[in-house]
């Protein structure tokens, strides 16, 4: 038997054999490593320059070893023939420009490492290796992954991040066994549907992609811990999303969201990064449903004010909020337990010195708790009543009224406008109506009552998807606006508002420019930026003599 075995190593090309042609260049594994190997069940050979895998490394559990060719004697721990099947394998950090679809030959490996290389494919053959946990083939240039990989039943972990992938397989939720995914820095444009099939995926990467969406089916993802898609092209994350009762780590930074999303049933998320989006306002509403969060980094948005219910966040450590446009901060911020960084700089503040920035966040926010105290009422008190407020939570500034002909209800986060706001008017004329940054969803229906005086309404940062009549009774009206909501056509009854001069459209979902536009005679400015109008009629402009300032379309 050991005959046969060592006839079939000399015809088996172990080619290491001493007095032979190569015997002067050192061997680009050497045999020590091997007998290790051998015993051990791991080989590591990464960062050795290699620019091909040997054969005998392929055939290092099939060929008998060269020292057995070898009068030698053998202590107990170097009988060959008793050694372990290859497990690990890491080629890490060489040259490597393929690999042999000999790696069929090592059936028993769970772990291949080739990370670092120059692969631009990878041989069929890995499908064949069924007991592969671990696949690592990052930072090589590969453009495309073979089918058969989606044959290992066993995968665990794959990581591919740093490559030049511009699809993933459609089958790729075959792959059930599968806990960590890593697609990173890739070229990729839409994730596959079979995801959703990935129900044991803990830790996901999608970051550094070309993504403009995440398909709703990621939410069928019941074990996700972690998701990370950072630096894409993301406007919106699908209200889906929010079913995902796992999710610890959401990582959204560098996208182009314009508000935090809605995840009601993420009762276990830990740490929410949205940094560098386009984030103008908090929502209260959303804060309340993150109770669990530790860690809030929102630096480099647009937003203007923080709302008092950022208080809820009673398990907040970290909160980021350098380079926004907040003036100023609720005081109560000073009553959060945990809170032990924040960060502030880079921020219009007018109510704070900046001395007082630089003494770090404990002295901050003992200056906060102090200011609660000065002022009174503390944030679960009511206010008082006063001539100046109506009893009731609209809290209308009759003032405003009666002195500026102004009604104003911003920055409520409401859903509706209280019966007491439109109330309140009672006779007075109003020229001018604020209700922004709520969550309205229809333009509010007694906004007629005001249509023999008003002539400027802002409607702005709210969710209305539709213009109703009322608004088209408003025949005095100059000023309109309605940016950041969620329109996409005008109704062409606005063609009864013969005095608007401005209208704001900015931050809609406009694909094409609102025809009825072209029949207002006193309309000179458009804003209609960061929508998706690829084009203006000029003859109908030009016909209309108004569309001249028109604000950019975004393409």
């Amino acid at each position: 038997m050991a005959a046969a075995r060592r006839a079939r190593a000399g015809g088996g090309g172990g080619g290491a054999g001493p007095g032979f042609g190569r015997a002067a260049e050192p061997p680009p594994v050497p045999q020590g490593l091997l007998r290790l190997a051998r015993r051990s069940g791991q080989l590591n050979l990464a960062g050795r320059g290699l620019t091909h895998v040997p054969e005998h490394v392929w055939r290092i559990n099939l060929d008998t070893p060269e020292e057995a060719q070898q009068n030698l004697s053998f202590g107990a721990a170097d009988r060959w023939w008793e050694q372990t099947d290859l497990t690990k394998l890491i080629l890490a950090s060489n040259k490597l420009q393929s690999l042999s679809e000999d790696v069929q030959l090592l059936p028993a490996l769970t772990m291949l490492d080739v990370h670092d290389n120059q692969l631009t494919s990878l041989p069929s053959a890995l499908g064949q290796l069924e007991n592969l946990q671990k696949l690592d083939v990052s930072h090589n240039k590969l453009r495309s992954l073979p089918e058969e990989l989606l044959q290992l039943p066993r995968l665990r972990s794959l990581l591919v991040q740093h490559n030049e992938l511009s699809q993933l397989p459609e089958g790729l939720g075959q792959l059930l066994s599968l806990e960590e995914l890593d697609v990173s820095n890739n070229q990729l444009t839409a994730i596959p549907t079979s995801f959703a099939l990935l129900v044991n995926l803990v830790r996901l990467n999608l970051a550094c992609n070309q993504l403009k969406e995440l398909p709703a089916d990621l939410s069928a993802m019941k074990s996700l811990r972690q998701l990370d898609c950072t630096k894409n092209y993301l406007e919106t994350v699908p209200p889906k999303l929010a079913t995902m009762a796992s999710l610890e780590q959401l990582y959204l930074r560098k996208n182009k969201l314009r508000s935090l999303p809605e995840l009601p049933s993420c009762k276990l998320l830990k740490e929410l990064h949205a940094g560098e989006n386009q984030i103008e306002i908090l929502n209260a509403e959303n804060l309340k449903q993150l109770s669990s969060l530790c860690v809030l980094e929102l630096r480099d948005n647009k937003i203007k004010a923080v709302p008092e219910e950022i208080t809820v966040l009673q398990k907040l450590e970290r909160l980021d909020l350098a380079n926004n446009d907040i003036s100023r901060l609720p005081y109560t911020l000073g009553n959060l337990p945990q809170l032990k960084f924040l960060a502030l700089e880079g921020n219009p503040l007018r109510t704070i010195r900046r001395d007082l920035l630089q003494k770090g966040t404990q002295e901050l926010l003992k200056y906060l708790r102090s200011k609660i105290q000065d002022d009174g009422p503390g944030p679960n008190e009511e206010p008082p009543v006063t001539a100046m407020t109506l009893p009731s939570q609209s809290k209308v500034n009759i003032h405003a009224i009666t002195t500026l002909k102004l009604l104003e209800y911003s920055d409520k986060q409401a859903a509706e406008i209280p019966e007491a706001v439109f109330d309140a008017v009672g006779a007075n004329p109003v020229a001018t109506v604020n209700f922004s940054k709520n969550q309205l969803k229809e333009i509010p229906p007694r906004l007629v009552e005001l249509k023999d005086s008003v002539c400027d309404v802002s409607l702005g940062f709210n969710k209305i998807s539709s213009i109703s009549s009322e608004l088209c009774l408003l025949q005095k009206l100059t000023h309109l606006d309605l940016r950041n909501n969620f329109l996409t056509t005008l109704p062409e009854e606005m063609e009864a508002l013969k005095r608007l001069h401005t209208i704001n459209l900015a931050y809609n979902r406009f694909k094409v420019f609102p025809s009825v536009l072209y029949h207002l005679p006193a309309l000179e400015n458009i804003l209609l930026s960061n929508n998706q109008v690829g084009s203006i009629d000029p003859d109908a402009a030009e016909g209309a003599g108004q569309a001249g300032n028109a604000g950019p379309a975004e393409q």
